[in-house]
């Protein structure tokens, strides 16, 4: 970069960063912030349309940072700024030294293509960025083929949900749709949903959670709604022992989907 670093808080494209902090503004312009040098290197592996860069060299302390700022320094939409300008520009406290402005995948329903043994997370409603980012971690981990986000209450590509996820949103397929189009792309696609529901009679581990497969978690507070105690929907619930009815749902998603892999990875019938 040979351009001398931006220290106005007033200029243009600072300012027009800045107002992603805004939800509004992100579901205008279709752009986000991503902050974190291991989260923007998952975006670039992943092909995500970089906006902008913006880079303080001085804060550049890692060997990700340092990677990230060789891989895109001669981008001309990499521009160099004063570690000031880019604690306005962040939208956490933690600084890599770079920020990114990146244009939001739009992958919808339709763009999923299922493979046979399809192992997908459902989560309707949730609303606490930190929990879907960490949940699409988790997915991620135990090798799910796709995350929803059913009638989800915060933006899918909130800053906070890119980083609790560790990028990993850009890794695997991750789609936002209502819950009605979520429960008919279920049934075209044969795959059977078991929906995590605190009363449910069926324990998780004597559910059979092989073949293609939904895993349906609810909102923190309220849960599933109605549309998931349908005949073709199978409740599981997941034993509590304490004073607490439920766990956090990203603890609730990590405990099932590895269930679902020890099942898949036994070679006789059930072998429980």
């Amino acid at each position: 970069m040979i351009q001398p670093p931006i220290t106005s808080l007033a200029n243009l494209r600072v300012k027009a960063a800045v107002r992603l902090r805004d939800r509004r503004e992100r579901e205008t312009t279709g752009l986000t912030i991503v902050d974190g040098a291991r989260e923007i290197l998952r975006a670039l592996d992943a092909g995500v349309q970089v906006a902008t860069i913006f880079i303080a060299e001085d804060l550049l302390r890692t060997p990700e940072a340092h990677l990230v700022a060789e891989q895109v320094g001669h981008r001309p939409t990499t521009i160099a700024v004063s570690p000031a300008v880019l604690a306005r520009i962040a939208y956490g406290e933690r600084s890599d030294g770079l920020v990114a402005i990146v244009r939001t995948p739009q992958m919808t329903l339709a763009d999923l293509v299922v493979p046979d043994d399809a192992l997908v997370v459902v989560l309707e409603g949730v609303e606490k960025p930190g929990n879907l980012g960490a949940v699409l971690r988790t997915a991620d981990g135990a090798g799910a083929y796709a995350v929803i986000a059913a009638d989800p209450r915060t933006d899918p590509y909130n800053p906070n949900v890119i980083r609790a996820s560790l990028g990993t949103i850009f890794a695997l397929p991750f789609v936002a749709a209502t819950t009605e189009e979520t429960l008919i792309w279920l049934r075209e696609h044969g795959i059977r949903p078991l929906a995590a529901i605190v009363d449910a009679a069926t324990d998780y581990a004597a559910a059979d959670l092989r073949g293609p497969l939904a895993i349906v978690l609810g909102s923190e507070a309220g849960g599933l709604t109605t549309a998931w105690r349908d005949p073709g929907v199978t409740p599981i619930s997941i034993p509590m022992h304490g004073i607490a009815d439920s766990l956090n749902v990203s603890i609730a998603a990590a405990i099932v989907l590895y269930e679902a892999i020890r099942q898949r990875s036994l070679p006789n019938d059930r072998g429980h």
